[in-house]
């Protein structure tokens, strides 16, 4: 049995993640202190203030003889900001704040460069929030054969890479080791080496394909392709707002079509190395909207799961995994 997690760790070196993490806790803070600086400035006609934010390219693009009749048009027929509500993070550089003006609420969606200057900036018709569920009622299984090693997931940075991406805050990656911890054999040079590398993927739940994703090539080990974060995806609509991503198959493998019904269980593809991936693994998370860039996150439960740790196999149902944890479906 795999539940030695003292080597599990000693052998696990390579970082794996999805999409770009962000090192905050809190991603938004740098954009609301921007945010109520351009708020402030609008509603005090202090225009010459709010291009102070604006990076070269946004000044050339926007300056004070186009940006100051834009703003005393926007505020005489709207009327002045009152307040801006809860950010919503897009990764890697983009927020949008509900923004209460006097007389209606316009989404403000704004675009930072690394030194906090705005490249981007919309006054836009407000989009209501998408419901994120407390609980999700979908019953779902860990979508693999045999026993994986938890190599993130969990509520707290320390435990998951993924926490602090809003549509990854629950997120998993589940990576195959053998008896003394290792993910691969030789020398770990070619993804035929890794044990996860050609494993079958399954369907979590019942639901219908809104989405794939397969003709993304398999990175080296070691190499990483954030321009196709995901890589290889399938997405899978269980029910309103409870929505499966799983990623990073093996190139051409996906056996799944967009708009098909799949049963829980059933064969998706295989395991692969491709999309923001150093090596083969297998990355789940369950979200509340199947266009992946508005999703927000749902800490999530799979049913039947047999947990191996410290010497000991226990069965659990309804449970989330942590960080070193060894699972399998019962």
């Amino acid at each position: 049995m795999m539940n030695r997690h003292s080597m599990l760790l000693g052998h696990i070196f390579l970082l794996l993640f999805t999409m770009t993490a962000c090192a905050e806790e809190d991603p938004t803070s740098r954009f609301k202190v921007v945010a109520d600086r351009m708020v402030d400035a609008i509603n005090r006609e202090d225009y010459p203030r709010i291009q102070q934010d604006f990076s070269t390219q946004m000044l050339e693009a926007f300056p004070l003889e186009k940006s100051t009749p834009f703003f005393k048009k926007l505020t005489t027929e709207e009327g002045k900001i009152g307040s801006l509500g809860k950010p919503r993070f897009i990764p890697p550089n983009q927020a949008v704040f509900p923004a209460h003006f006097e007389n209606t609420i316009l989404d403000i969606k704004i675009v930072l460069d690394g030194q906090n200057k705005i490249t981007g900036l919309w006054f836009l018709p407000h989009t209501p929030a998408i419901p994120v569920p407390e609980k999700h009622s979908t019953e779902l299984a860990l979508p693999f054969e045999g026993q994986w090693f938890v190599v993130w997931g969990g509520d707290t940075k320390k435990l998951n890479q993924h926490h602090g991406v809003p549509n990854q805050n629950h997120a998993f990656d589940f990576l195959k080791v053998d008896s003394s911890g290792k993910t691969h054999k030789n020398e770990g040079k070619k993804n035929e080496d890794y044990y996860a590398y050609g494993q079958k993927v399954f369907a979590p739940a019942n639901g219908i394909v809104t989405d794939v994703i397969r003709g993304v090539r398999d990175n080296a080990p070691g190499s990483m392709n954030p321009y196709s974060a995901l890589g290889n995806t399938v997405i899978i609509q269980h029910r309103e707002h409870e929505v499966s991503v799983i990623a990073h198959f093996k190139l051409n493998s996906v056996q799944v079509n967009a708009g098909e019904r799949v049963r829980k269980g059933q064969l998706l593809g295989l395991c692969g190395n491709s999309g923001n991936s150093s090596e083969p693994h297998i990355h789940y998370h369950l979200q509340n909207t199947p266009i992946i860039q508005d999703g927000t996150g749902i800490k999530c439960s799979f049913s039947n799961v047999a947990v191996s740790g410290s010497g000991i196999t226990r069965s659990e149902n309804n449970y989330s995994p942590i960080k070193n944890d060894v699972v399998e479906n019962q």
